[in-house]
């Protein structure tokens, strides 16, 4: 019987025969010697793999090196801004003149005037 289901055309088959003789096509694709026939392709196919997760791995370590970097930069503006407002309130001028006492300075009663040559 099989000799008759080799002979019979795709179109005369029965869908059992057809099945079958899918099968052996997928078995005969499988073969050692197609296998040995493809071991460029396979290669190639791993080389991409290799890339691949090579690439993830470093996306994850470049995602987590910006983490970091974005923490130390928020903490650098904290800073920044704290140091600003302690800057802006030292330049008040109370308390320029409260840190002028402690050294014995006191303000000027008197406008200040401009001294011009003649």
């Amino acid at each position: 019987m099989s000799n008759e289901e080799s002979n019979l055309p795709q179109d005369l088959a029965t869908p059992a025969q057809r099945v079958r003789s899918d099968w052996k096509s997928l078995v005969d694709k499988l073969s050692y010697k197609a296998i040995v026939n493809n071991i460029p392709y396979f290669g190639f196919i791993a080389l991409l793999c290799v890339f691949y997760i090579s690439n993830s791995h470093r996306s994850i370590e470049i995602q987590r090196e910006m983490n970091k970097q974005n923490k130390a930069l928020k903490e650098l503006r904290w800073k920044y801004m704290d140091t600003k407002s302690q800057l802006m309130q030292v330049k008040t001028e109370t308390q320029v003149i409260k840190n002028a006492e402690a050294i014995g300075l006191k303000p000027s009663l008197l406008p200040a005037y401009k001294i011009s040559k003649k």
